[in-house]
């Protein structure tokens, strides 16, 4: 039996990527190296409604754009020509949660696709396939031989080489920052037979026919472009090899090249010292030297991924499009998402650590940590939300299930040590000001732990509604404690706190089980050395009949031991467990995108045993912080769809990678 219900979960900054496509005609080179932000004619090819990122120009004019959208709820293919009011898709696999990377040569489409499942965990699921544009020939091919993983693709201006960012056959080695791919190169007729051209690299662009360029970390800190020649009729690599072509000193990434003819520039992405976007430069091949672009344009936004017209006069990229830029100006506090699963509802929330009311017509999320903290209230319909508390260092949320207006929180700095000082806190309001007519109610936050009892985070109710389960280092070891939901810990020796888990690990996110039976939590207490693998536990309320869950695989096995599971909760029914984790490995480049921790950031479900393992999300991006409520959530946003959904404006404001700096 299919589980069922609505799930609820947050996604690191997309919700305010708000990106399109643009191009600018490409320069005249000049003396100075600086050419006239007049003469740029920067355009948008995209039409503002949802994400639209990692184009290719599809004709020799620089005027048709394939890329990547996610206005049906998952990442498609699209395809936009001008005067077309909107835009089409493309052929593309069936089902698939996830495409990237989109190349339109020689009546064929060239994309990666995440639809076929790998034979084991802890491999990604991503694979370059191929379809015809028109006709029978639209069928999908996959061009990635089985087994292997492929990302980056691109494909020559003739249509015959194609050159990936490759994992090969190899297991995935939990790289997440800097992936160790190898650049591999094959023609588009015989895609079994492979060459690697570069053992370490990714994000390959032809120049010519004859030369690739790519991008990887160099030896001194800095990610740099590199280049390689190779033989047309044996694709092996000629000439000195591999050759660093951009300098040290800046973050050099995701290069573009002109495919047709080579031309003298290639257009790299940089990081520069001092300066907190990433910008699109041309750098000019003969004399070595940048040429600033995108920086004169929008000197304050970042700027992706750029990719030439095939004859070389226009350069593209995708941006953050403006607030008030036609089209959606607005990011909604809900989101539908495309679910692999028919009896499920799948809904990104504009915000973290979101929980369900126990009559689930409100939800209880919190902001991000910085910009927006506290607590807020949402309708369940995504219509309304309310601020109940702007008190900083706040995060998680658990309704009580027999009081009104009662959230659970955690008040201090997270992701901090054992004996930081984090409160569990509760937090009354009174539900019925909950009015349209406002957008902030009142409410009280109060203390439910010591100030010196440690690091105490991550509440879960009972469902009576009498106690807390909650993660707490005040041993040193975070372990799971239970307190009374009312009275909290009692000063005097410290009788109001039970003790669940004990041991030299972390166990730590726990979450109670709507039937009261069991409690659900993450720790690495099978390899308490080890602060990055953790696995799901289950135990009785009382502390008895502790047992680990087995997903990705039985006991004793290696795949079991590198589960890194987090977030774990159930299912309206108790029969269901939703959790992040890191079974399906990285379906892109991480350098090619804000902030993102792929590897950890996709949801699956799973039986109490472990069994019917079920992958939810399937993106380049971290998702989290799951909540499971039931089919009716929600309901009322399907009226949304008849006009702008409630939200609020787009700021763009985004992180790069937090591991790429420039203090190298």
């Amino acid at each position: 039996m299919e589980p069922t219900g609505t799930i609820l979960f947050a996604s690191v900054g997309v919700t305010s990527f708000g990106f399109d496509v643009f191009s600018v005609a490409v320069p005249a080179p000049s003396d100075d190296g600086a050419p006239d932000a007049s003469e740029l004619d920067e355009r948008r090819h995209t039409d503002g409604v949802s994400v639209n990122f990692n184009a290719q120009f599809a004709d020799d004019a620089g005027d048709a754009v394939a890329f990547v959208s996610e206005r049906t709820g998952a990442a498609g293919l699209f395809l936009s020509r001008p005067g077309s009011e909107r835009p089409e898709p493309l052929p593309a696999a069936e089902g698939s949660l996830f495409h990237d990377r989109p190349t339109v040569r020689g009546g064929r489409v060239y994309f990666v696709s995440a639809h076929e499942k790998p034979d084991r965990p802890f491999r990604s699921w991503a694979a370059v396939y191929a379809a015809g544009l028109s006709g029978e020939g639209q069928a999908v091919e996959r061009v990635t031989p089985r087994g292997v993983v492929d990302m980056s693709p691109a494909v020559s201006a003739s249509g015959d080489l194609v050159a990936v960012a490759s994992y090969g056959d190899r297991p995935w080695a939990f790289d997440f920052q800097v992936l160790e791919t190898e650049v591999a190169v094959f023609r588009a007729a015989d895609p079994a037979r492979r060459v690697v051209v570069a053992e370490r690299g990714g994000w390959p662009t032809w120049h010519g026919e004859r030369t690739l360029f790519f991008h990887r970390v160099a030896d001194d800190g800095w990610w740099s472009v590199f280049r390689v020649d190779v033989s047309p009729e044996t694709l092996e690599p000629t000439g000195a090899g591999e050759r660093r072509v951009t300098p040290p000193g800046l973050h050099c990434f995701t290069p573009a090249a002109v495919g047709r003819g080579g031309g003298r520039w290639i257009a790299v992405a940089t990081r520069r010292k001092g300066r907190a976007q990433r910008h699109v430069e041309l750098f000019d091949l003969e004399i070595e030297r940048f040429s600033p672009l995108t920086e004169l344009l929008n000197p304050e936004l970042h700027h992706y991924n750029p990719f030439f017209s095939p004859s070389g006069g226009r350069l593209g990229y995708h941006r953050f499009r403006g607030a008030g830029a036609p089209g959606e100006s607005v990011v909604p506090y809900l989101q539908t998402v495309r679910s692999p699963v028919s009896s499920l509802r799948m809904l990104r929330v504009n915000g973290t650590f979101p929980s369900f009311s126990p009559d689930a017509s409100h939800i209880a999320v919190n902001g991000d940590f910085f910009a927006t903290p506290g607590v807020m209230v949402l309708r369940s319909d995504g219509t309304r939300r309310w601020t109940i508390s702007k008190e900083p260092g706040l995060f998680y949320t658990t309704w009580s299930p027999s009081e009104r207006g009662v959230v659970f929180t955690s008040a201090g700095p997270i992701f901090e040590t054992p004996k930081a000082t984090v409160r569990i806190a509760r937090v009354e309001f009174d539900p019925s000001e909950l009015t349209d007519d406002r957008k902030e109610v009142g409410a009280t936050v109060r203390a439910l732990t010591r100030p010196e009892a440690g690091n105490d985070a991550f509440p879960a109710v009972s469902p009576c509604g009498r106690w807390l389960v909650f993660r707490s280092g005040r041993t040193g070891h975070k372990n799971l404690y239970v307190i009374d939901t009312a009275r909290g810990e009692e000063e005097e020796g410290g009788g109001g706190v039970r003790r669940l888990t004990e041991g030299e690990w972390i166990d730590t996110m726990p979450s109670w089980s709507p039937d009261g039976s069991l409690i659900a939590f993450s720790s690495n207490r099978h390899d308490p050395a080890n602060p990055a693998v953790f696995s799901i536990y289950l135990v009785r309320p009382d502390g008895s009949g502790l047992r680990r869950v087995y997903v990705a695989g039985p006991e004793g096995s290696a795949e079991a031991d590198q589960e890194r599971i987090n977030h774990v909760c159930f299912s309206p029914d108790s029969r269901w467990l939703l959790f992040t984790a890191n079974l399906g490995g990285v379906m892109a480049e991480p350098i090619s995108g804000p902030n993102q921790f792929q590897p950890y950031g996709d949801l699956y479900a799973c039986r109490l045993d472990g069994s019917g393992l079920l992958r939810l999300t399937c993106n380049a991006y971290e998702n989290g912080t799951p909540a499971w409520g039931p089919a009716s959530a929600g309901l009322g946003m399907e009226a949304l769809s008849l006009g702008a959904p409630a939200g609020e404006d787009p700021m763009g404001q985004f992180d790069e990678p937090l591991w790429l700096t420039c203090d190298v």
